[in-house]
């Protein structure tokens, strides 16, 4: 087994612990490998890290308004994508009304987080009602289709090739962030009976991004049964309780929703801001050198960024320092406030991503420039 080559040492100014007691006027910067989990160097700047003057080149902070993509599409396969890479695909859906048709990805698990509108999802395993504020997780393979209630807007997050998995909640026990048991599986009730409708039925599958339809002369959502543990589940950010320390700030890999092998799913919801006079009460800066980090903003106040608006998107790509904006830095310095006020989905990803075209037409040009002191 290969390890990092670890030593750790120390010069000049600094702090014993990291995120607390800082020395005075200096700016800590976390220097990590392997997302928040592998060996990080905390350097003391003089400066701010994200006090640049000037940034040309492709590589850099970007910000796309989701909320400019109004096109509502009757399938997922339709999908606006964000970004992707190899191991994910993360695309914005804008639809309404009932499916007439049963969809099925061959390509990976998908994660559908719902960021307006409810309605019905009925699947091979049954019936979920949701709303504004779930993620259902829907197995590789598994026929579904959606009836919205209202228009809805939602998030598709696919593991390609790959799955979800629940993260390992360490010395917190199992039962931390969210126990297992607030998972909602489908039932086999009577509004599922009620679809099985007569009539032929098509299923779209997914496949390399390749759609291949297949046409049954009957509803093939018609299981009277079944049992195992291979399965949609549901759960809304209302009951994740999450991690806290009133003396430390905590990395984001604390609030770990879901986990796939080449990144993961993070959820910030609202919670007290540390009290501890020398802790950090803003995000720290940090050099994730392996990973890029995509957050989509939901709900709230975001209490790092500015000028950020729900149903936006940051892309940090990996290879250079970022942390809060300068307002907010003043005000966690400040303690300004005891509480955060967001709901945010973070995907940190261990490859890079791609901006998709359709990006281009929504992005904020001018979100570079938002780290400089007014």
């Amino acid at each position: 087994m290969k390890h990092h080559i670890t030593f750790p040492r120390s010069a000049g100014t600094h702090s014993r612990q990291a995120h607390c007691d800082l020395p005075e006027g200096t700016y800590e910067r976390e220097f990590g490998k392997e997302g928040f989990f592998g060996p990080a160097t905390h350097l003391y700047h003089a400066n701010p890290p994200t006090g640049w003057s000037d940034w040309q080149g492709e590589h850099r902070p970007r910000a796309y308004d989701l909320t400019k993509l109004n096109a509502a599409e009757n399938s997922p396969w339709n999908a606006t994508p964000v970004v992707t890479n190899p191991a994910m695909k993360f695309r914005y859906w804008r639809t309404q009304g009932a499916m007439d048709h049963l969809v099925a990805n061959a390509d990976g698990d998908d994660l559908l987080f719902i960021h307006a509108g409810s309605g019905s999802l009925f699947c091979d395993f049954g019936h979920l009602n949701f709303t504004e504020g779930d993620y259902m997780m829907l197995p590789r393979g598994t026929r579904w289709r959606l009836e919205c209630a209202a228009p809805t807007a939602m998030l598709l997050i696919e593991a390609t090739n790959d799955s979800y998995k629940l993260p390992d909640k360490g010395v917190a026990g199992p039962h931390a962030i969210f126990d297992a048991a607030m998972l909602v599986v489908p039932a086999l009730d009577e509004a599922y009976r009620a679809q099985q409708k007569d009539g032929d039925w098509r299923v779209v599958i997914k496949r390399h991004d390749r759609l291949s339809t297949v046409t049954y002369p009957y509803n093939p959502l018609d299981a009277v049964g079944w049992h195992g543990d291979n399965l949609p589940v549901k759960i809304n950010w209302r009951d994740i309780r999450p991690l806290m320390s009133h003396r430390y700030h905590l990395p984001p890999s604390a609030h770990t929703t879901f986990l796939a092998n080449r990144f993961v799913v993070c959820t910030f919801v609202p919670r007290p801001i540390e009290s501890d006079a020398g802790a950090l009460k803003v995000p720290f800066y940090h050099s994730n050198n392996d990973y890029d980090e995509i957050i989509f903003y939901h709900a709230g106040e975001f209490f790092s960024r500015d000028n950020i608006h729900p149903g936006m998107v940051t892309w940090h790509p990996c290879g250079f320092p970022h942390g809060p904006h300068p307002k907010a830095l003043q005000a966690g310095l400040a303690h300004a406030k005891t509480a955060t006020q967001e709901v945010a989905v973070m995907i940190d990803t261990r490859d890079g991503v791609d901006a998709s075209d359709a990006m281009s037409a929504v992005e904020w040009a001018g979100y570079v420039e938002s780290w400089k002191v007014k």
